[in-house]
């Protein structure tokens, strides 16, 4: 239904109530809320990817660690883009942290004979 506003049906057309100027700031802010999650989303997906990174590196640092020490822990943490922080032997157990960027993970590893 398509009404004008003002005297003799001059004006802004009216569209089921809402004056067609309107529209496009309307969609401007939408556009502009979408554009903002979408950055929101690459940004997140960047801190998922650098953190699955860091724990990939640290899990495979704390099975080089349990099977040959700590040399072999840094040298592999280093391979996967990271940095051996810390590695601690309890009994048969090891457990390193390393990081990747900004992102810090900690894994541990059993040697079994």
């Amino acid at each position: 239904m398509v009404q004008r506003s003002g005297a003799h049906g001059r004006g802004r057309a009216r569209i089921g109530g809402v004056e067609s100027g309107q529209v496009v700031p309307l969609m401007a802010a939408v556009l502009a809320l979408v554009a903002a999650l979408a950055v929101g989303l690459v940004l997140l997906g960047g801190l998922v990817a650098r953190r699955t990174e860091a724990q990939t590196a640290a899990d495979a640092a704390a099975l080089a660690g349990a099977a040959r020490g700590r040399a072999a822990a840094a040298q592999v943490s280093a391979a996967n883009g990271g940095e051996l922080e810390s590695f601690v032997v309890e009994g048969t157990e090891v457990e390193v942290t390393v990081r990747v960027d900004d992102a810090r993970a900690t894994s541990r590893a059993r040697r079994e004979w």
